[in-house]
């Protein structure tokens, strides 16, 4: 393990898709590969995460290995961020878009010889307001996809329940305004009339694999902002024909601004979901941290690298 610790915690929501059944072989495959747990921590309620972490860095565990899906290891970031602690992931959730962006297997035990085994890269970690986020915010048609997808749906189907979770989606979905000002100045303000969809992002993936963009990175220090036209159905077929790559941003109707901070304010307030889980209300500001967090990825990842100090030289 590249990590240098001799004291790690294993921290499962049992309530993500597959973390009630993966927590008793996931904390066998990392004792068998060296992983040296101490304390392990099955969650069955969501809400007290957080905290069990916060117990598990106040206990000196220069590791904590998460299971779960993107909202639980986004609800436990904060309690991470400057500790100098790593954080080892095991994707057990409908997403796992962050496990993508990091390159980190989803079979589990692949993802638990990448905590034996991996490098550990510092990675951003995106802000809105006081909460941090690691993939992306969005509000508009994101929104009504997520409240369309039952818990039941998320674990029966995986990914494809967000296509089957949109139709009805997008049929219920009305055009919204947004406007847009950036408090460093890299951009004018901009007026978005007719909306369908408006996202944030700081990793690359969401939506259980599609691209924010095709230069998107998670140590890039900057957030991709896109806004979707409401439009004709056919218009969004063929901007969706190109999610998976990311090459939607480049569609004339596609609006693509890349930033390090954005305040949204909407003509009527609205709700955003944040790494699949919906936690705030426009208006809202975003920013980035830079090389915030350290995570395990396989030794081959290109997702990201150390570069703290080489940023912090840079600034």
């Amino acid at each position: 393990m590249t990590t240098t610790t001799d004291r790690a915690a294993l921290i499962v929501n049992t309530a993500s898709r597959r973390g009630a059944v993966a927590y008793e072989t996931a904390h066998r495959l990392l004792l068998e590969r060296g992983v040296p747990i101490v304390d392990a921590f099955p969650v069955t309620d969501p809400a007290r995460l957080r905290e069990t972490v916060e117990q598990a860095v106040a206990n000196d565990h220069g590791l904590v290995v998460v299971g779960g899906g993107d909202g639980t290891v986004s609800s436990v970031v904060d309690a991470l961020v400057g500790t100098g602690v790593t954080l080892g992931l095991l994707p057990l959730g409908t997403a796992n878009d962050l496990a993508r962006t990091l390159e980190v297997p989803l079979a589990l035990e692949a993802a638990c010889a990448t905590v034996a085994h991996g490098k550990v890269v510092d990675i951003d970690v995106g802000r809105i307001g006081g909460t941090a986020f690691l993939n992306v915010a969005s509000l508009g048609l994101s929104v009504e996809v997520a409240r369309s997808m039952s818990p039941l749906l998320k674990r029966r189907l995986g990914p494809l329940a967000y296509p089957l979770a949109a139709v009805p989606a997008y049929r219920r979905h009305r055009a919204f305004t947004a406007e847009l000002t950036f408090p460093a100045g890299d951009h004018e303000p901009v007026r978005l009339p007719n909306l369908l969809q408006l996202a944030v992002g700081n990793g690359r993936f969401y939506g259980g694999g599609n691209a924010v963009s095709v230069e998107a990175g998670i140590d890039d220090h900057s957030l991709d902002v896109y806004a979707i036209p409401h439009g004709r159905f056919r218009e969004h077929v063929n901007v969706a024909r190109s999610f998976r790559s990311g090459g939607f941003v480049e569609h004339p109707e596609v609006v693509h601004l890349r930033t390090r901070a954005v305040d949204v304010a909407t003509d009527h307030p609205m709700s955003v979901n944040v790494d699949g889980e919906i936690i705030a209300t426009t208006p809202v500001s975003f920013t980035v941290s830079a090389n915030a967090l350290d995570v395990l990825v396989p030794q081959g990842s290109t997702a990201a690298r150390q570069d703290r100090e080489a940023s912090a030289r840079d600034r």
